[in-house]
């Protein structure tokens, strides 16, 4: 049996954890797809299957600077509540994308109200967790030993340092 590496295409079944027990995602019915090298994935996830055969399961634990990064204070923002578009009424726990000057959207959190202002995070909301999969490799397929340039994961980013826009949830 051939071990996954540079280059493979891979399906997984896995099912994600937080510390405290809380499944936060699973593959359910469908394995997971992505060939290793294309940051499809975070990067602790694409370590720890690196390796593995079809037919290999294993549990393990993913630190912050393998997954989403350490929550940022500086992707932390308040601002003014007419920057809210009015068919919004903006609630503590609701999700919104901000747009930046680029023109990229980024998913922000509204975590705190006043008066006058919002405060949006626009962390990941696993940024900062160590996170658990239990994962299953179904199955590898060979590839050239090189990724295919597909598109590229990201394990932080930042949506900081500039003006941005609230766009409908």
């Amino acid at each position: 049996m051939a071990q996954a590496n540079q280059g493979d295409e891979v399906q997984v079944h896995y099912t994600g954890r937080l510390e405290d027990g809380t499944k936060f995602d699973e593959s359910e019915e469908e394995p997971l797809s992505f060939t290793i090298g294309e940051n499809r994935v975070i990067p602790g996830f694409e370590e720890a299957v690196t390796g593995m055969e079809a037919g290999d399961e294993k549990t393990v634990e993913v630190e912050p600077e393998q997954a989403y990064g350490e929550h940022r204070e500086d992707m932390v923002m308040e601002m003014d509540r007419d920057q809210i578009p009015g068919e919004v009424d903006p609630e503590v726990g609701q999700q919104l994308q901000l747009r930046l000057e680029n023109g990229q959207t980024v998913p922000v959190l509204i975590t705190a109200l006043g008066e006058d202002s919002v405060t949006i995070d626009a962390n990941h909301p696993l940024a900062g967790r160590k996170l658990i999969f239990d994962i299953q490799v179904v199955d590898v397929a060979e590839g050239n030993g090189s990724p295919g340039g597909g598109p590229s994961g990201s394990s932080g980013g930042s949506a900081g340092g500039g003006d941005g826009n609230i766009v409908t949830p």
